[in-house]
């Protein structure tokens, strides 16, 4: 069961922290995996891992925000792998500025990173791989989201989670038009994580149910799920993984 041997995964943002953690259950699993991060030496540090433990990888670093960065290194990583990319996780959402504070404060010239990474970026990977998949007539696409999408906070994340409500919707759109070709797409809201920053994250913690903050293994274990072959009737959702911080 969730056998992912003769697939190619693409995981951005995956040189550390979640996504580090989702590219190596996939490679765990048989998935051939190209490992994507901002910083080289990042990806090519996790990718060298999953090799040295017996699985397949590639490292392809670029900028998901960069549409050209983005079909360079998707044609690096089908020509290294020797395939079409089928399973996309779109992980990389940590602009260097997260646009942190009160909305009403906040400068213009701050409201792009969020959206860009979040949004944006995800269109990119996304737009690059969907023809293959539906020309295959099998893909899965996950969407890495937040709970803050959802819900509304103090803590000023209204940037962050303006971009991942918007790139939540896409992904309902995207799910209804590539089903009768066999690809899913769903978006897996996360919520406060280990490597969370930022204001106000201790407090937080403290107050989900389970006791703790997810961990990338928590994460890797859904992705498992989601992009295997027994996921083939679940598609256009939002999964919610909080800990029991939220339920609805």
């Amino acid at each position: 069961m969730f056998e992912l041997s003769g697939h190619i995964a693409l995981v951005t943002g995956a040189g550390r922290n979640t996504g580090e953690g989702i590219a190596k259950a996939l490679a765990a699993q048989g998935a051939a995996v190209a490992v994507n991060d901002l910083l080289p030496e990042r990806a090519e540090a996790v990718s060298a891992e999953i090799e040295q433990a017996g699985g397949k990888a590639v490292a392809v670093p670029f900028d998901v925000t960069d549409r050209d960065a983005v079909l360079a290194g998707v044609g690096r990583a089908t020509a290294a792998l020797s395939g079409p990319i089928d399973i996309l996780v779109n992980n990389a959402g940590i602009p260097a500025d997260m646009g942190y504070g009160p909305f009403r404060d906040l400068d213009p010239s701050r409201w792009h990173g969020p959206v860009d990474i979040n949004l944006f970026g995800a269109m990119n990977c996304v737009h690059a791989v969907i023809g293959q998949m539906c020309d295959a007539g099998w893909g899965r696409i996950v969407q890495i989201s937040s709970g803050s999408a959802r819900t509304g906070s103090a803590t000023g994340l209204s940037l962050y989670g303006s971009a991942k409500s918007g790139v939540e919707g896409f992904v309902r759109h995207i799910s209804q038009e590539v089903a009768p070709f066999g690809v899913t797409a769903n978006s897996l809201a996360l919520g406060i994580m280990s490597s969370a920053g930022g204001p106000g994250v201790a407090a937080l913690v403290k107050r989900v149910p389970t006791g703790r903050a997810g961990s990338p293994d928590d994460a890797a274990a859904a992705i498992v799920y989601l992009v295997s072959p027994e996921a083939s009737w679940m598609t256009g959702q939002t999964i919610n993984l909080n800990g029991g911080s939220v339920t609805y």
